[in-house]
């Protein structure tokens, strides 16, 4: 069965969400990104195991990524993407305390056009900086994700990879229990995804070892509300494509 699901990247300029989405995509890194024009496009193709019980065979799912420009002369074409999304990632950048304090705005952007409907995921990007370098803290990124009711909290690098691939893995199951537990396993992704709807239920922090993209050992930052979020151990392979 495939389920096909649109994610909107949104954060201030320079965050790294291009980065993120090209580490996911390709696996490398490239130091001289210019800033995204508009929209960029892309997807990737994730086979899991089965659902929560295993016994309804491989799931294939399809995540469409829409890359938004951070700059203020493009915002006014973000509405229009974030309002069909099923889920948006917002990212900062762990050394720019600005644009974490963006997270607020670029939240509401997503309750403004989506209500409750869209999954909110926070992503800290840059954790492989010094700590000399860093002005938000692990523990302020997943305390301002409760608060506004995000469904993952994930720390990221994209340059060394540290919690990229976890990321969209847990992403894709999230969003193929929410297909089962809604009735909506059709392909369109749909139902309530709690983004900025604060309360539900309680959040589990947990570690999970990287295997892709780090070194042995390393550990993700993560956080996750409720279901769907506990999952490191199945099977998966990807295929990437330009649409």
């Amino acid at each position: 069965m495939l389920t096909k699901h649109k994610i909107v990247f949104l954060g201030d300029q320079s965050v790294g969400k291009t980065s993120l989405i090209t580490r996911f995509m390709y696996n490398t890194f490239d130091t001289h990104y210019s800033a995204t024009v508009g929209i960029d496009f892309l997807s990737k193709t994730m086979y899991l195991d089965g659902g929560n019980s295993g016994e309804d065979g491989p799931r294939t799912v399809r995540l469409q990524l829409w890359d938004t420009a951070g700059q203020e002369r493009f915002r006014a074409l973000i509405p229009s993407y974030i309002r069909d999304s099923h889920v948006a990632i917002i990212v900062y950048d762990v050394s720019n305390r600005g644009s974490f304090e963006s997270v607020r705005r670029w939240c509401q952007y997503v309750h403004e056009e989506r209500g409750d409907d869209a999954v909110l995921v926070v992503v800290g990007n840059k954790r492989d900086l010094p700590s000399t370098q860093r002005c938000v803290t692990s523990d302020e990124g997943a305390a301002l994700c409760e608060e506004l009711g995000c469904a993952l909290f994930f720390e990221t690098s994209s340059r060394s990879g540290q919690g990229v691939v976890p990321l969209f893995k847990k992403l894709a199951l999230l969003l193929t229990e929410r297909d089962d537990s809604d009735g909506h396993g059709n392909g369109n992704g749909s139902g309530n995804g709690g983004a900025c709807a604060g309360g539900g239920q309680a959040a589990t922090t947990i570690d999970v070892g990287v295997n892709e993209g780090s070194a042995a050992g390393e550990q993700c930052s993560c956080w996750g509300r409720g279901r769907g979020v506990a999952y490191e151990k199945d099977n998966y392979r990807v295929e990437s494509m330009r649409e």
